[in-house]
């Protein structure tokens, strides 16, 4: 079992311009034991998706060119990506945010910094798909769409 409490690693997409933010939440996933895939823009991003077929995806909104609201739509048209997790990890809270991420396809609308713990409780158990953060405590901002 992985430390959090997943029974099967998960192949994840990470995609931000900001390298420092892939870095860490790529050494963060993969020490929960998943494999991480890094993007750091939103061609990129689809690029990677579509030769990784991630189960879940951690995807900025803000980047250059196709932005994350477009990429989660994107990957929603992917038979792979109908059952994803996808989660818009931006520092854009919002309310308004949150309607257009609900509206891309996002699972998650959550906003940066994240603590570890929070990001890692919005991962599935295997074979389930959890729609609530189960940390409700500052500084997790996460709404579940």
């Amino acid at each position: 079992m992985n430390p959090n409490g997943t029974s099967s690693a998960y192949t994840v997409l990470v995609a931000d311009d900001n390298r420092d933010t892939v870095e860490s939440l790529s050494a963060l996933l993969r020490i929960a034991g998943h494999h991480v895939i890094e993007a750091h823009c939103g061609a990129q991003a689809l690029e990677q998706g579509q030769r990784w077929q991630p189960r879940v995806s951690v995807l900025d909104i803000g980047m250059p060119g196709i932005n994350g609201y477009e990429v989660a739509r994107l990957i929603r048209r992917e038979p792979w990506g109908r059952e994803s997790i996808l989660i818009a990890h931006t520092g854009w809270c919002r309310p308004e945010d949150g309607q257009r991420a609900a509206a891309a396809g996002f699972d998650y609308h959550v906003i940066k910094p994240i603590d570890p713990d929070a990001l890692l409780a919005l991962f599935p158990p295997a074979g389930t798909v959890q729609k609530q953060c189960s940390i409700q405590s500052p500084p997790c901002y996460i709404n579940a769409l």
